[in-house]
């Protein structure tokens, strides 16, 4: 393809300003990818991917044409290599995009490093935000989505895995992990042990694909329900916050006064109500008296 040919294939698309641009592609259904994204595609002068196969086929579903531009491969085995390669671009006042293999970049993602080493040199850092399946999989949870930390993949390595999921068993916010699905009924028992059987859960897998499934219930009957299902697919797991013990005034005070700075008294009541699965008349009760003493 001659540059002539090339400038006729970007024709419409805008082209972006020297820096370097993060996108997110589909995490399965090809159409979720923003128009942003494809305007990026189709007018950066650099295209870098964690798998530029993946890349490749995505711009040609969506008919973007690739000409003679550049396509890095740049992922965690390759990243000290391929990192000055994309620097010099920018340095050269080109337009650099980056596409991880699926989701948001920097999401469990190798492209950390190139960020933090492009803000080092001066770079200006943009984003076309889009699919990521941990929003997708707080979406169809049914848990409480205000207050989240996403734990990325467990340890593999036993001691190091028990020590994760004893960390993270008393955080006061949704949590939201990776897994292998080789592995996912081993660590749904693990978190049962860790955790606490009776804890609200869910296992969604292949979201946005053609057999999507989201199966929800306690982390015992997930645990159950997972015991001999050899499952496929890309996993995201997701488990409720913890209770608060009816007798710990000290986690429902501090409760109610972060949802007291934003909502009504009974706004606050009816969500820290629900949140730490407290009757409504104990809450009702404990903002009163928290509202005495302010």
């Amino acid at each position: 393809m001659t540059g002539k040919d090339r400038d006729e294939s970007r024709k419409g698309a805008p082209a972006p300003a020297p820096g370097l641009y993060f996108i997110a592609t589909p995490i399965g259904a090809a159409r979720d990818i923003t128009l942003r994204a494809l305007d990026l595609l189709a007018g950066a002068d650099v295209l870098a991917a964690e798998d530029t196969r993946t890349l490749r086929h995505l711009m040609e579903l969506h008919g973007v044409a690739l000409g003679d531009r550049p396509v890095v491969a740049y992922h965690d085995h390759n990243g000290a290599q391929a990192r000055p390669r994309l620097l010099r671009a920018l340095e050269e006042g080109k337009s650099v995009v980056y596409a991880s293999e699926a989701g948001t970049p920097l999401v469990a993602d190798p492209g950390y490093r190139l960020a933090r080493a492009a803000i080092e040199a001066g770079h200006p850092i943009h984003v076309a935000p889009g699919p990521s399946a941990v929003l997708a999989a707080l979406t169809v949870s049914g848990l409480p989505t205000d207050r989240f930390l996403f734990a990325a993949f467990p340890p593999p390595a036993a001691g190091a895995r028990a020590r994760f999921l004893d960390e993270i068993a008393a955080v006061p916010a949704t949590l939201v992990l990776y897994e292998s699905p080789k592995r996912v009924s081993k660590l749904l028992g693990e978190l049962a042990q860790h955790l606490g059987k009776e804890r609200p859960a869910a296992v969604c897998r292949e979201l946005t694909k053609r057999f999507e499934e989201v199966t929800r219930g306690t982390l015992a009957e997930l645990t159950e329900a997972f015991a001999e299902r050899h499952v496929k697919g890309e996993i995201v797991l997701v488990i409720d916050r913890p209770g608060a013990p009816q007798n710990d005034a000290e986690f429902l005070e501090e409760a109610l006064r972060a949802a007291l700075t934003e909502k009504s008294l009974k706004d606050a009541v009816a969500d820290v109500s629900a949140a730490l699965k407290l009757p409504r008349r104990q809450v009702y009760q404990a903002a009163l008296k928290l509202d005495g003493k302010d």
